[in-house]
């Protein structure tokens, strides 16, 4: 083929996905506004402050906007809520907020009342809706793509309203009106087929649903006209209701989420259990001495020529937690017993926001600085409380290279 030849082929495939852009634009166009609506009150009695709990160390409303603006097809994001912080984290989520009134913010208050006032405010504001994707923050594994594809089918009109479900085989009980008995519901008590020679059914997961707009008003609930399933994984499935299920979402993000970058500006450590093993020997003079990681030694190195800040922050007095620092040529602060405002006063002076700090802790006393920055980290031996708040475990102990570990996903490959 010709060199001309070569580029006429090159401008046909061009000007074709040009066109095919064009033309996807304009079903897009044709299919209406989508918004998203993420109803979250502020009042929850099973978890309290259930909305802003976090989730793989981040707020669970947070994660319900994340999803919404990641997902393919959704113009604007809204969340309702009564509350002033909810409010604040999902508009610094990228969010736009509607202040939901005391009338239908209350434990008995249905989620339809609180999609329609938000329709109404949004309608007030000049905004359209013609499809909306109603996403609970307390689900906090909603799948992108299986949002994606329900908005895609409502938008495109191959449906009036999706829901996301998992496919299950379970045989389904329940108890007689008079409780002295139990009934089949969803199979033959009297036959045990194999699984494999059953038709399997679908289990709502609460994680989202999408309908049209003009159809969920006349109706006034989420399921009208033709319906569909959006399958999920079963393990996405958990809705967070109480502690236990809390506590379940947390081990979950950290099988499934721990992600091999960490796209901070800075880092700040914990000395104790984190450069070292946590343990220490004392001499009779009572002096101390601990077990440090020369691969640690050698990551801080790698980090301070990339010119990314790093800090020590312990609530240990002991001169070797002085002396390491020196020895890595980082700044420490130590014998601080408030972590959150020391972190948050080095953030100011450095000028780097909390949301773009890694901290990488063990133990509870690290817990409030965790809790402010945009990625917590926590290392593989860490205090089981401080491995549910961390959005980041890592694979190694601490004294075992777990500085090095997080610096490595920290820096470019």
């Amino acid at each position: 083929m010709t060199g001309d030849d070569g580029e006429g082929t090159s401008g046909m495939i061009e000007q074709q996905q040009q066109q095919q852009q064009q033309q996807q634009q304009q079903q897009r166009t044709d299919a209406g506004r989508v918004v998203a609506i993420i109803p979250a009150r502020g009042g929850s009695k099973g978890v309290p402050r259930k909305n802003l709990r976090r989730v793989g160390g981040v707020p669970l409303i947070e994660r319900a906007v994340r999803t919404a603006l990641e997902a393919e097809g959704i113009d604007l994001v809204v969340v309702s809520t009564d509350d002033d912080e909810i409010a604040a984290v999902s508009e610094a989520a990228g969010a736009r907020v509607v202040r939901r009134p005391t009338a239908i913010s209350g434990d008995t208050t249905s989620s339809e009342s609180a999609i329609l006032h938000a329709l109404d405010e949004l309608a007030a504001g000049g905004d359209r809706a013609d499809v909306v994707a109603f996403l609970q923050a307390t689900s906090p594994f909603i799948p992108r793509e299986a949002l994606s594809r329900a908005v895609r089918e409502v938008s495109e009109r191959r449906a009036d309203s999706v829901f996301a479900a998992h496919e299950t085989y379970g045989f389904l009980w329940a108890r007689s009106a008079d409780a002295d008995a139990a009934v089949a519901l969803n199979h033959d008590a009297a036959r045990r087929p194999r699984r494999q020679d059953r038709e399997p059914h679908y289990l709502e997961t609460g994680a989202f649903y999408v309908f049209r707009a003009e159809g969920f008003r006349e109706a006034e609930h989420r399921f009208f006209g033709r319906i569909r399933i959006a399958e999920v994984p079963e393990w996405t499935a958990i809705e967070i209701d109480d502690e236990q299920q809390l506590r379940i979402a947390r081990a979950l993000a950290a099988l499934h989420e721990s992600p091999d970058r960490v796209p901070v500006r800075a880092i700040v450590t914990d000395f104790d259990g984190v450069h070292t093993d946590d343990t220490a020997t004392v001499d009779a003079d009572g002096i101390e001495r601990v077990r440090v990681s020369r691969e640690d030694g050698m990551g801080v190195s790698l980090l301070r020529r990339a010119g990314i800040p790093m800090l020590i922050l312990s609530t240990e007095v002991n001169a070797v937690v002085r002396a390491r620092a020196d020895k890595l040529r980082v700044p420490v602060l130590h014998g601080i017993d408030d972590k959150e405002s020391a972190l948050r006063g080095w953030a100011e002076e450095v000028g780097i926001a909390l949301a773009d700090i890694a901290y990488l802790g063990n133990d509870v006393n690290d817990l409030p600085a965790l809790r402010i920055v945009g990625w917590p980290v926590a290392v593989a031996d860490a205090h089981p409380l401080v491995l549910e708040a961390a959005r980041v475990v890592l694979t190694r102990r601490g004294g075992h290279g777990a500085v090095r570990e997080l610096i490595e996903r920290v820096l470019p490959a």
